[in-house]
């Protein structure tokens, strides 16, 4: 049964349409069928569960033209364009213009039977998948944190949703006030970590000691004026997502330990030498380039290869803005 995604043949013969309709129909394709272009075209949006079986030759708007209004609406619609006259510069110009195939009249039937088969899956896996894509969008909110319908805005969401359920570590790159932590929030909150916690630590302005002791925590006596046991940052997002701000800034010596961090997936506090298991996503935020500080020295090379597992750029994102909603830290 094909009857979630629709044909819709569009042919100014009455005849043809009427053959087809009834032999697609008695197939359990479900049909529907015009003789002009325009009401086809009006009967269509974005998302129409359908693929199009059209006619090349017909007055006022041919195949190619239908083929172009099509694109515009929704690329991804199967078009499979038919003529009667042999025209193959035509068919080649058509599958260049994007038409999923073509056929030549008079039409096998078995072979019209598999074109359509193959379309229809092609429509309904298509349809799936941006229904999945949306539904993840409105769980996580994400068009309420990264708002916009530009295209840049568009594809920072896009990739944000792809990296999110890739659950890789990642550097966010972009100038400060270009929504860095807004992006690293996305990803956390579009990840199946969602319901763990979110910690975030900037790396800037910190003595090499504080922030040794804020990531990997410390025990009891372990330095003047440790006076009890202080569970670090990495450890608190045990499960969830520890995002670094300006990791630029860390200190190499620091870099050292964070990299066995993300090798083994586990830390030892400041004073002890008791490994303790993590598993967590490491998001990273830089304004520089940590490819060219690591070529220069400033930024080891090997930290650089593990966090960059991915990586993406808030730079065209002007209006991105942070989640109305708390999130823990």
């Amino acid at each position: 049964m094909h009857s979630d995604i629709q044909v819709v043949i569009i042919d100014d013969d009455a005849e043809i349409t009427e053959a087809l309709t009834e032999m697609l129909e008695l197939d359990d394709f479900s049909v529907q069928a015009f003789a002009q272009p325009e009401k086809a075209l009006a009967s269509l949006h974005a998302d129409s569960p359908v693929v199009v079986l059209s006619d090349v030759r017909m007055p006022r708007l041919n195949g190619l033209d239908l083929l172009a209004r099509l694109q515009q609406l929704d690329s991804t619609i199967p078009v499979l364009l038919m003529s009667g006259h042999g025209d193959i510069p035509m068919a080649i110009e058509a599958m260049k213009e994007g038409a999923y195939d073509f056929l030549e009249k008079p039409l096998q039937p078995e072979h019209l039977l598999s074109r359509l088969h193959r379309a229809i899956d092609k429509r309904r896996l298509v349809l799936e998948n941006r229904s999945l894509k949306q539904n993840l969008e409105a769980r996580c909110g994400l068009e309420a944190t990264i708002i916009g319908e530009s295209a840049a805005i568009k594809g920072i969401r896009q990739q944000v949703l792809a990296l999110a359920q890739a659950n890789v570590d990642t550097v966010i790159y972009g100038d400060t006030g270009s929504g860095k932590d807004v992006v690293a929030r996305a990803l956390h909150q579009c990840s199946a970590r969602r319901d763990k916690r979110f910690v975030a630590i900037n790396c800037g302005g910190m003595s090499e000691s504080l922030i040794e002791s804020e990531l990997f925590g410390h025990e009891a006596g372990s330095f003047t004026g440790a006076s009890k046991r202080h569970i670090g940052k990495i450890e608190v997002a045990n499960g969830g997502t520890l995002f670094l701000d300006e990791i630029e800034s860390m200190p190499l010596s620091l870099q050292i330990k964070l990299l066995r961090v993300l090798q083994e997936r586990s830390i030892e506090r400041v004073g002890s030498s008791t490994p303790i298991p993590v598993s967590l996503t490491v998001l990273a935020a830089s304004k520089d380039n940590l490819a060219q500080l690591g070529e220069e020295g400033r930024f080891r090379k090997d930290l650089y290869y593990r966090l960059s597992v991915a990586s993406l750029s808030s730079l065209a994102y002007t209006h991105l803005t942070l989640p109305t909603t708390p999130h823990p830290e």
